[in-house]
């Protein structure tokens, strides 16, 4: 079977970790093609041994492509995501355009692999916070049925990209840049996501309830999240809480997160070993920890959930995503 492929945003922070996936886990094509905008075309971007000249994006950029994978911005898989569908192409976008509409599948291969082939030629990629938390809620749901979800997040600052990560960096040599992407300071501080008007959830506090019900397929799970950036950049971690309807046991809940599939549980505090964001950096694996019951209800535990943001978080899931096409 051949196949031919596209990474538009291939100049990005994003669509730059999407290639060096593709080339760790081998995914078998063809031929590739590197897409981006007016701005960044032309430049000369290395893949697998070789350079490859990135060209610029237009609606006749997907003729003869049979997966695409999108990391260029919500406006701009708007506009060509459909263009590609129409051409026959399979979009796996990475923006949060397509993540809530009906018609587009949202994935996570761990959890619910099925709905990638429910397209109709454009798959969504979850936000990367909750990718990492449905992988690890998943098996706890299956096993002990998730009665109510809480989730506060610790998210590294490349989840805003790489004028994220140029900011937190200027800031930490006493710097200022001239167009920061914060109003607020990153370095040695907290910052929250913007708010939508009205609201008083952030974006990404309102993406990860609607995502997690979506994958889940559970429209009325009780979820409640607060998300936070800190002025990392490696990884995002999360406190999660769950409560369920079955009786749920430490002892059996590590059982059951050390058989699923794409999780590495690292629960041993007493000797030091639990999941740091470091341990996740430049890692695909979700990494669990901290397993503990709530000691204020009889049916609920803690649990500590790390990822790569740029990794499991965007690029891999997007990858496997593609690799279960491929399969198909």
């Amino acid at each position: 079977m051949s196949l031919s492929l596209a990474v538009v945003g291939a100049t990005g922070l994003v669509g730059r970790t999407m290639l060096k996936v593709l080339e760790e886990r081998n995914f078998p094509f063809d031929r590739i093609t590197l897409l981006a905008s007016e701005r960044s075309a032309g430049k000369r971007v290395k893949f697998n041994g070789k350079y490859h000249t990135v060209a610029k994006l237009d609606e006749k950029s997907f003729n003869g492509i049979d997966i695409a994978l999108f990391s260029a911005g919500g406006g701009t898989s708007r506009h060509f995501a459909p263009i590609a569908a129409n051409a026959g192409t399979v979009v796996i976008d990475n923006s949060s355009a397509w993540r809530m509409e009906k018609s587009v599948p949202l994935v996570v291969p761990e959890v619910n692999p099925d709905a990638a082939f429910k397209h109709k030629g454009i798959i969504a990629n979850p936000n990367c916070s909750t990718i990492q938390l449905v992988v690890a809620l998943k098996p706890l749901h299956d096993t002990f049925s998730l009665r109510r979800v809480i989730v506060s997040t610790y998210q590294s600052i490349s989840g805003a990209g790489q004028s994220g990560v140029d900011q937190l960096i200027a800031e930490l040599k006493g710097k200022q840049l001239e167009n920061p992407k914060f109003s607020r300071q990153v370095a040695f501080n907290t910052i929250f996501h913007s708010f939508p008007e009205g609201s008083d959830s952030t974006e990404e506090e309102l993406k990860m309830v609607n995502e997690t019900r979506k994958i889940m397929g559970l429209p009325r799970l009780p979820i409640t999240v607060t998300c936070v950036r800190i002025p990392t950049t490696g990884a995002h971690a999360e406190a999660v809480n769950i409560e369920c309807e079955r009786s749920i046991s430490v002892t059996r809940a590590r059982k059951t997160l050390e058989r699923a599939p794409g999780i590495v549980l690292l629960d041993d505090p007493s000797n030091d070993r639990y999941p740091t964001i470091l341990d996740a950096e430049d890692r695909d694996e979700v990494f669990v920890g901290r397993v503990r019951k709530d000691p204020s209800r009889s049916m609920s535990l803690n649990m500590w959930v790390v990822a790569d943001n740029l990794r499991k978080g965007a690029a891999t899931n997007a990858v496997q995503i593609a690799e279960l096409l491929r399969g198909s």
